[in-house]
């Protein structure tokens, strides 16, 4: 049985790439795709909707979805973890599958994991995220995710040490952790986690160079993982089970 998919931001950067790998993976076919004016009553008869919109547009995708009992992907940024705890409460009682995935590449999954992992060890830790001109939101879903996740690694340390973020210069604070977000023609994705201890830094950082290709492995496994879920998931992590906190 081929599940049928609705795809909202289709025509979209992140959008085309999706439909490109629906169009080649095995049991799934684009049943429809809609922009963002389009009326999301386009969204019934679909097995699974995947969501590649704007942070405005998202927020009625998500809500379409789990009042129509169909699950959802959400590839789109700007979901942070105050923002999908408003969702919790309507998806256990949908009981709808809900995958919340800020980024679809491989190794920022992997980068984010091993800043969590490395988080508990370092006091001070900061993050340079850089995306080209045309990005809406700042800081990056990526970047709001992985500093998320750093400070649930050092719960029992305590916050993250963030000497003078008073100071506009000093970047936005995400979980206690201080981003910087650089926008500027010809990059397609960086990120930096940058922790410093006495006498050392350690800085993981992921560039992606080929957007298609980086993010394609990661749509290809997350399509069916979102096709089956009966929970709320957040992160390529546990997709993959990189065995990173959820």
């Amino acid at each position: 049985m081929t599940t049928q998919v609705a795809l909202v931001g289709g025509t979209g950067k992140l959008g085309r790439i999706i439909h490109g790998v629906i169009d080649d993976l095995d049991g799934f076919e684009v049943r429809n795709v809609l922009g963002s004016a389009s009326d999301l009553g386009e969204l019934d008869g679909a097995d699974l909707i995947v969501d590649a919109s704007t942070p405005a547009v998202s927020v009625e995708v998500v809500r379409a979805a789990l009042e129509r009992g169909i699950n959802i992907l959400i590839g789109t940024s700007g979901w942070s973890q105050e923002r999908i705890s408003l969702v919790r409460p309507l998806q256990a009682s949908a009981g709808t599958g809900v995958v919340f995935i800020p980024n679809f590449s491989i190794g920022s999954a992997l980068g984010t994991a091993l800043a969590a992992t490395a988080a508990r060890f370092f006091p001070f830790a900061e993050i340079i995220e850089t995306h080209r001109d045309t990005k809406i939101d700042s800081p990056s879903g990526t970047a709001v995710r992985t500093a998320e996740l750093m400070a649930d690694a050092r719960e029992a340390e305590g916050p993250f040490h963030a000497p003078h973020v008073d100071q506009r210069a000093r970047g936005q604070q995400v979980s206690g952790i201080p981003v910087h977000s650089l926008r500027r023609p010809g990059v397609i994705a960086r990120q930096e986690a940058i922790l410093s201890g006495a006498g050392e830094t350690l800085t993981i950082v992921h560039d992606t160079v080929d957007s298609a290709a980086a993010y394609a492995p990661g749509i290809r496994l997350a399509l069916p993982f979102a096709r089956d879920a009966r929970e709320l998931v957040v992160g390529l992590e546990n997709v993959i089970d990189l065995g990173a906190r959820s």
